[in-house]
């Protein structure tokens, strides 16, 4: 696929956002990939290189309220049309609400929700102006989730995937798809899982990788479709069993000390 409008995708320096920045440099897309960490230019030029596609690196916090302004502004200034947004700047957590720093909450209120909402809205206007445009937010099966440890991580991730299937339903009689992608575990080192566990785990496809999580994602944002969850049929049952789950049972778990 060539295309003269570029592709934008946040936390790219590693994981699953750099894997989606590689597929989409491998389809032709010209990149701008955004970053908290200085690598991003290196990753930038790396993907260029491989590619044969123009790739531009740029650090920025996306923790902060006026990021997304920024980021948008910039890219207006440069003369960088976006064809595809994908937003998948976040921090996996579980903790207890009242354990995190003000700080942090902030940060991550602002990481899962209001930047990507901002991208979504600055850029997409101009998606639905020229009547074309995909926008891929990266959600969670724990926005189904509602229990103790995950209550700021889950709920973030709630609000990003009743916007992304609002904003699917708005945009699409535009030609502008809206695509929500929610995994369950992927293989990034995020989590604090020993190697044998993940090797059983990526076996009984519990566990996925981000090579898969990307090309998956991709190819429900170009086919138009509202979500898809990866891998699919476990994390589907699991959040069906939570949800079952009575609040009085969650205590009780809570007081043993389980979870």
């Amino acid at each position: 696929m060539e295309s003269l409008n570029y592709a934008i995708v946040t936390g790219a320096s590693s994981g699953i956002g750099y894997e989606f920045a590689r597929q989409l440099a491998q389809k032709g897309y010209p990149l701008i990939i955004v970053s908290n960490e200085e690598k991003i230019s290196e990753c930038a030029k790396q993907l260029s290189e491989q590619y044969d596609v123009e790739a531009h690196g740029l650090v920025r916090d996306l923790g902060k309220q006026d990021s997304a302004r920024e980021l948008y502004d910039y890219c207006y200034e440069h003369g960088w049309p976006v064809e595809v947004l994908v937003n998948n700047a976040g921090v996996y957590h579980d903790k207890d609400i009242l354990d995190d720093s003000e700080a942090f909450t902030s940060l991550i209120m602002n990481l899962h929700m209001y930047t990507p909402a901002m991208l979504c809205y600055l850029f997409g206007q101009d998606m639905r102006e020229r009547k074309k445009g995909y926008i891929l937010n990266v959600c969670s099966v724990t926005s189904k989730m509602a229990a103790q440890r995950l209550g700021t991580y889950g709920g973030t991730k709630a609000f990003l995937a009743h916007y992304t299937r609002a904003l699917h339903i708005e945009l699409k009689q535009y030609g502008v798809y809206v695509t929500n992608v929610s995994p369950g575990a992927v293989d990034t080192g995020l989590y604090s899982i020993k190697p044998w566990l993940t090797k059983v785990g990526k076996c009984l496809g519990i566990i996925v990788s981000p090579q898969t999580l990307a090309r998956r994602g991709l190819r429900a944002l170009f086919n138009g479709r509202s979500k898809v969850t990866i891998p699919c049929v476990f994390w589907k049952i699991l959040s069906v069993i939570i949800l079952l789950i009575p609040t009085c049972l969650l205590r009780l778990i809570r007081r043993l000390g389980l979870f």
